[in-house]
């Protein structure tokens, strides 16, 4: 494994970032949402590696990162809706499952099989190291399949370590919730799971009510799906209103819970009760909690409004039973 330090030489870090792709390896890439594990799209043995490093089930698919819509272009099928959700907010936090163009050379291991493609156009390194490749990357966030995000780069070394040949250190993700992921179909837009952009602001711009699937056994169709997903080692309490003594206590808003007195850690996602702050600190505050305690984890109520929907949506699904 070797580590790059993107601030010190953004060049050479793209520069082997390519070799390492080109010849079917796998690379930590950050991005503004977490650190995504990378690889050739169209390149099978890269893709499969990707699930071997992860130990991720190969019927969930997985994200294929673009560096533009142009590009985006030769693998899907945008309509209206698509195109005018891509204009608003790409790149950025947001995915689109969009009907795979016949013939198209992405690896059908990508796709878990299905007919859809999950793209997205992320900004900053991730965006200009795709383009200067020239190829869309599969990448699905960098850690172990089912368990907590990665949103650093020592993350990345601590869990996958040499299932991995380079980690490019671009510092901690500024979001650090995974991209939102919406489904245009023919009557509506679905929300196939929330994310960095907050629903509502997608509602906003594009005037219309997304559509919730709340049903447990539907079909994978899109990364983050699973109903055990982003879990600790530790048992995770949610919505608690008391803490146990030796709990790692996650609160928001300066909550003080009955009994955190005797908690092993307390760390506060948002002392103001700022949800962005919330969700760029969530994953690292869950990794902390869980090596802190022998216990559980006891996280407070968190509102649902805004990018608390996603964060709820994570604390739930890691809350979930173990398969």
């Amino acid at each position: 494994m070797t580590a790059l330090s993107i601030a010190q030489n953004e060049e050479t870090a793209r520069n082997e970032a390519c070799k390492v792709l080109s010849e079917g390896g796998l690379i930590a890439l950050p991005t503004e949402t977490v650190y995504g594990l990378a690889a050739d799209a169209t390149n099978g043995k890269a893709v499969a590696r990707i699930f071997e490093a992860k130990g991720r089930p190969r019927f969930n698919p997985l994200i294929c990162h673009m560096s533009s819509i142009e590009m985006a272009r030769r693998y899907v099928e945008f309509d209206d809706t698509a195109q005018q959700i891509a204009d608003a907010f790409w790149p950025g936090p947001l995915t689109l499952v969009l009907p795979l163009k016949p013939g198209s050379d992405i690896h059908s291991l990508t796709t878990a099989g299905l007919d859809t493609l999950a793209v997205r156009i992320p900004t900053g390194f991730a965006r200009t190291l795709i383009e200067q490749y020239g190829r869309p990357l599969a990448a699905p966030s960098a850690n172990t399949s089912g368990k907590v995000s990665s949103t650093t780069a020592a993350h990345v070394a601590a869990d996958l370590g040499s299932k991995v040949e380079l980690i490019l250190d671009g510092g901690p993700a500024v979001i650090g919730l995974e991209s939102t992921i919406l489904k245009p179909t023919a009557t509506g837009v679905e929300l196939l799971r929330p994310g960095g952009l907050a629903a509502a602001d997608i509602e906003q711009v594009m005037g219309m009510s997304l559509v919730r699937n709340s049903d447990p056994s539907a079909a994978i169709e899109a990364p983050g799906m699973l109903r055990s997903h982003y879990a600790p080692g530790s048992r995770l309490q949610i919505n608690a209103e008391n803490a146990g003594a030796g709990d790692a206590v996650i609160t928001f808003a300066d909550r003080v819970l009955p009994g955190q007195d005797t908690a092993a850690l307390v760390l506060d996602l948002s002392p103001s009760g700022d949800l962005r702050e919330a969700a760029a600190n969530l994953f690292d505050f869950m990794k902390r909690a869980d090596a802190a305690t022998q216990s559980q984890i006891t996280v407070v109520p968190i509102p649902p409004t805004g990018l608390g929907e996603a964060i709820n949506d994570r604390l739930k699904r890691a809350a979930a039973p173990r398969p």
